[in-house]
């Protein structure tokens, strides 16, 4: 279906006395949609950028301007991903820019989106259908499915193309599903000693 709207985000923190209380409770502010492919949208949850992330009363969220696939250099980041339906027209260079991921990008054959992160992903399905395909074979991944992404070669892909009424829209015209993923990234010194004495 159509862009769903922006996921709940709830933070927990501590009062003044140490008291565990909510610090956020509404619709995530970091939301990206233009970004060479329509339907394409990412909401930013949170990140870290170090590894044991501090925990305290004055930490909030580091800021970050734009998008950036990637999470820090020994942090963390989750976000979740709407998964428009294959398409002709989109412009998957323009994505790996606005992602800032243009250095992770591979030339496959396999499929445009082709890319690989010096991370470990973990990949949940909330909604609708993705194919994860890999340099040999693919598997479609369904809801409370996931994905654990050790620092390969990958494209994610919904292949569905069923159209179903779009609520939101006054014609209800239909519409292709999307599918959303949520995923989670952590990148560490020891990832990527690992990840880069593999290629050697």
């Amino acid at each position: 279906m159509g862009f769903t709207g922006p996921v709940r985000r709830i933070v927990t923190g501590h009062d003044a006395e140490g008291r565990a209380v909510i610090v956020a409770d509404g619709p995530t502010s970091r939301i990206f949609d233009n970004l060479g492919q329509d339907g394409l949208v990412f909401q930013e949850i949170w990140h870290t950028t170090e590894t044991p992330a501090l925990i305290d009363r004055a930490r909030r969220e580091a800021d970050e301007a734009g998008l950036v696939l990637a999470p820090p250099t020994d942090g963390v980041r989750i976000r979740v991903v709407d998964l428009p339906p294959e398409a002709e027209g989109g412009d998957i260079d323009a994505v790996f820019e606005n992602i800032a991921a243009a250095d992770a990008k591979v030339d496959s054959d396999r499929h445009p989106s082709f890319h690989r992160t010096e991370t470990i992903d973990f990949g949940i399905v909330l909604s609708g259908e993705i194919v994860l395909i890999m340099d040999e074979g693919e598997t479609t991944v369904r809801p409370g499915e996931i994905v654990v992404q050790r620092g390969t070669n990958h494209g994610w892909m919904n292949r569905d193309r069923s159209a179903v009424p779009d609520r939101l829209r006054p014609d209800r015209r239909p519409v292709r599903r999307r599918s959303r993923l949520a995923t989670l990234r952590h990148r560490g010194p020891r990832l990527l000693d690992v990840c880069r004495a593999r290629d050697a």
